[in-house]
């Protein structure tokens, strides 16, 4: 949350020429409600076993690029499915950015529970370290998104060569640059 996965994403779709779908905002359609309503109503568990099976169905789709919230990618079955299906791409960024982007808008059930630096530190030490799977880690900048964008493609031209050249057995696969 924060590190700019959907800016980034709909640049990425843009210049791809795919459509660009927030797995978030699908969770909503899918639930008729928002997310803060959903983990309000009925916990972080109902919340996570809808993202897994929206994520799900959104992987069988057409070519997209697709944002997910912060915590699908540490589900198990939803990380099996993402490396089946797709790239998976990690914006990783560091504390102090991700508190100033996190406190322009006040709708992040998770940072309501107490002391929003404190529960990103917390996250970042659970999370990052499963992150660290993903097929592409950039690190996402404060400045102009276009910036972060560039180390996305770049990253992702890296990985497909390097993962091309390992499907001829001409070198490893690295899951994370």
């Amino acid at each position: 949350m924060g590190a700019g996965k959907s800016c980034i994403g709909r640049l990425l779709a843009a210049s791809l020429d795919l459509p660009f779908v927030d797995a978030d905002k699908e969770i909503e359609a899918a639930a008729g409600c928002s997310i803060e309503d959903i983990f309000a109503a009925h916990g972080e568990e109902a919340f996570r076993d809808g993202e897994r099976r929206v994520i799900a169905r959104l992987l069988d789709e057409p070519k997209m690029v697709l944002a997910t919230g912060g915590g699908a990618f540490l589900d198990p079955e939803t990380r099996q499915l993402i490396r089946e299906r797709a790239t998976s791409v990690w914006l990783r960024a560091d504390v102090d950015l991700l508190l100033r982007r996190t406190s322009r808008r006040n709708n992040r059930p998770l940072l309501k529970r107490g002391d929003p630096r404190q529960i990103l530190n917390d996250l970042i030490e659970q999370r990052y370290p499963v992150y660290a799977e993903a097929d592409v880690v950039v690190d996402s900048v404060d400045g102009p998104p276009e910036t972060t964008l560039a180390r996305v493609i770049k990253g992702l031209r890296r990985h497909f060569e390097e993962s091309g050249a390992a499907a001829q057995g001409a070198a490893p696969r690295s899951a994370s640059q």
